[in-house]
């Protein structure tokens, strides 16, 4: 695993968890020779991510729409920043440059990004493990939520099961490692329900 897309926060929230989360994280990645993929931005987790990864020696490629450069303050020191035109050739590129994806704490544009990437893998759009980092818990709803979406059958066992959910990064960096997709979505496929 060469690059890992990182997804997290423009702000830092409330928890002091979720600064030593991403400054770890990038230190981890970093330490591993793993390249970032992140938003580009240089305020908030974003930030905090991705100077902790240079200064631990490590490559950090961002990828920022022109209209989101300003407000989230374009990050200049990265080691290949990309401008691009709109949203989804953001999260496009993100995609194209990354072998593995994860989200930290973050809004609903980590959301956003998080379902996208991981309904990707579901369609058979790519084969790359995805992962949330739960951090203090903070995505503990969200998976209960999950799992009530499968137990309705509205997602199935093996999909459920591909998205990788840890709360230290060695651990889904280590569950990555092993990480093997299952078979796209057949309905979606065949037309079949």
């Amino acid at each position: 695993m060469k690059s890992v897309c990182v997804y997290c926060g423009s702000n830092s929230g409330q928890n002091p968890a979720f600064v030593a989360t991403a400054r770890s994280v990038g230190a981890a990645l970093a330490g591993r020779g793993i390249e970032i993929v992140y938003g580009g931005g240089r305020v908030g987790l974003m930030g905090e991510l991705a100077d902790a990864a240079l200064s631990a020696g490590g490559r950090v490629q961002g990828v920022i729409p022109e209209f989101l450069a300003l407000k989230e303050i374009a990050h200049l020191e990265l080691t290949d920043l990309h401008v691009v035109r709109s949203m989804h050739a953001r999260k496009a590129l993100m995609v194209q440059l990354s072998e593995a994806f994860v989200a930290l704490p973050g809004g609903i544009g980590t959301m956003e990004e998080l379902f996208e990437v991981w309904t990707w893998a579901q369609l058979g759009h790519h084969t790359h493990p995805v992962g949330l980092l739960n951090v203090d818990g903070y995505y503990d709803d969200l998976v209960a939520f999950l799992d009530r979406m499968n137990g309705e059958r509205f997602l199935d066992d093996a999909h459920r099961r591909s998205l990788v959910i840890a709360d230290q990064i060695d651990t889904l960096l280590a569950a990555f490692e092993t990480y093997r997709a299952p078979p796209a979505d057949v309905r979606i496929k065949t037309g079949q329900t």
